[in-house]
């Protein structure tokens, strides 16, 4: 009895063991872990193992998650262009210029994009160029600013867009210093009355296309540029010329507080599997269902490494046209992907060897670390639980 009561104590153990792990991965209506949430926004839901998935190996992410104390409030996975996994979490966040608190996340949950607003800036510029509202990248950026001749300093005449898409402007600039420093320039695009004057007024001091130094005032330029030639606020052309022909349509390009400007390079907001859209348009080379959106050529440009990215993420990292490069090694595989990256942890990953998009959203601004659960995520439990050859990848 003795012997046979331990044996019905181990299988009773299994059996404990065998629940919660289904009960972890598993949610609470019983529908498998990270089950995509069907809201009829042309998204198609896939199960993780119908795209070469290993849906338990995703599973196993939110315990990570939770062990680290990541703060991530979203993983979005999207294989072979179909929805595959997605997951929220509650946590700390803070609306760009607003206080913060916890949230609740879901997928109808629209979450600051930050930084990766530059990326989509980008798209933005080709489109235009493609619709020849701007002539080249190779354009002088003084020739949209007449008005502000008076304040060109030396150097200016050869400062191009490609050269703030790719900020290696030359321009005096510093992000680098605490917000409340008054030598730290990018506050001042919310508290100048006339940011565009602020920016054009900052001395060239180093040669064009020579030297990396991150600048949201670039950025802003090229969004108030598209504004002059789109004759139409910025979300306006944005909205007509890129997120409805993609199906995006619930978002928002936030205005600075101080002054109403439209925050070019950090104000977007959207939901997290809308911008999985992105990276879905960005790995299909610019094709939406079939037609195009932004030139195949445009897209190859930005996605070209041409600057170390030097001071940011112990530059590690490369950097084309408003759009990071980088890698992570997943059993023993170097991965190549290409990135956009917001403050406080928001990461777009695309990666064009494994047909996949992922999107995360986070909430540890101003703290170090920000960004490294995405990217635990992508080399231990992402890119291992795919599960099918590159060599066998759909177009």
């Amino acid at each position: 009895m003795r012997e046979g009561g331990r044996k019905l104590r181990r299988l009773g153990i299994a059996a404990a063991l065998l629940l919660s792990a289904s009960v972890t991965a598993r949610g609470q209506t019983g529908m498998a872990c990270g089950t995509p949430t069907a809201l009829d926004d042309g998204w198609t839901i896939a199960s993780p193992e119908s795209v070469g998935l290993d849906g338990a190996r995703l599973c196993t992410i939110a315990a990570r998650l939770k062990e680290t104390q990541a703060n991530v409030h979203a993983v979005v996975i999207v294989r072979h262009g179909k929805l595959a996994f997605e997951q929220y979490f509650a946590g700390y966040d803070e609306s760009w210029g607003q206080g913060g608190g916890q949230h609740a996340f879901d997928a109808t949950t629209r979450h600051d994009m930050r930084s990766a607003s530059k990326s989509v800036i980008s798209l933005l510029v080709g489109i235009a160029i493609d619709r020849k509202l701007i002539a080249s990248a190779d354009e002088p950026v003084v020739k949209f600013y007449p008005e502000y001749s008076d304040l060109k300093s030396p150097g200016w005449d050869h400062v191009t867009l490609r050269h703030l898409l790719t900020m290696s402007s030359g321009m005096q600039w510093d992000e680098n210093r605490a917000w409340n420093d008054p030598k730290n320039d990018e506050p001042h695009l919310s508290s100048e009355a006339e940011p565009i004057r602020y920016i054009l007024s900052k001395p060239i001091v180093k040669p064009p296309d020579n030297v990396w130094t991150y600048n949201g005032g670039g950025t802003d330029l090229l969004g108030n540029i598209l504004e002059r030639v789109a004759g139409k606020p910025l979300q306006a052309f944005a909205r007509e010329a890129l997120f409805g022909p993609i199906g995006i349509t619930d978002l928002e390009w936030k205005n600075y507080p101080k002054n109403g400007k439209v925050a070019s390079a950090v104000g977007l907001r959207m939901r997290p599997r809308d911008a999985a859209r992105i990276g879905q348009l960005v790995l299909n080379r610019g094709a939406w269902d079939g037609k195009t959106i932004v030139s195949p050529g445009w897209i190859e440009q930005s996605v070209r490494p041409r600057f170390q990215a030097i001071g940011y993420f112990s530059g590690l990292f490369f950097y084309g046209q408003q759009w990071w490069m980088g890698r992570s090694i997943a059993l023993e595989t170097e991965v190549k992907w290409i990135a956009a990256m917001g403050l406080g942890g928001q990461r777009l990953f695309i990666v064009p060897d494994r047909h996949l998009v992922v999107m995360t959203t986070s909430g540890l601004y101003w703290q170090p670390g920000q960004g490294n659960g995405a990217l635990d995520m992508m080399a231990n439990y992402i890119l291992p639980a795919v599960r099918d050859s590159k060599n066998k990848e759909k177009p």
